[in-house]
């Protein structure tokens, strides 16, 4: 399923709802079919986004990069960090606006697990 997130300061980022779970958990979001991150939660979203992704980091196997040079781009594996980016992107993007910003997602249903 996607997850579109939609910001007037950074435009729209879309996600599969696989990585978006981990993401909004570790915020303290539950996935609900919509939601919304306001200006004030921002900065604090963004802390939690990357201790999450430090504690994940070492549980992530180590890239074979003898095996993944010699594969197309777009085979090669993606981790959740790289992934992560964008939203930590457009959350520090938005929570640098003056006015007051939010961020909301919309899925084509709740994706709890």
């Amino acid at each position: 399923m996607i997850v579109k997130f939609f910001s007037s300061a950074s435009g729209e980022l879309v996600m599969m709802a696989d990585t978006a779970r981990p993401l909004l958990k570790a915020i303290g979001k539950h996935c609900t079919a919509e939601g919304v991150i306001t200006q004030s939660e921002m900065r604090q979203a963004v802390v939690e986004l990357e201790r999450y992704l430090d504690h994940i980091a070492p549980q992530e196997p180590p890239p074979d990069e003898e095996k993944e040079k010699h594969m197309p781009a777009m085979l090669r594996p993606v981790s959740l960090r790289q992934r992560a980016w964008p939203l930590i992107k457009m959350l520090n993007r938005t929570a640098q606006t003056k006015k007051e910003s939010r961020i909301t997602w919309q899925a084509a249903q709740d994706f709890e697990v």
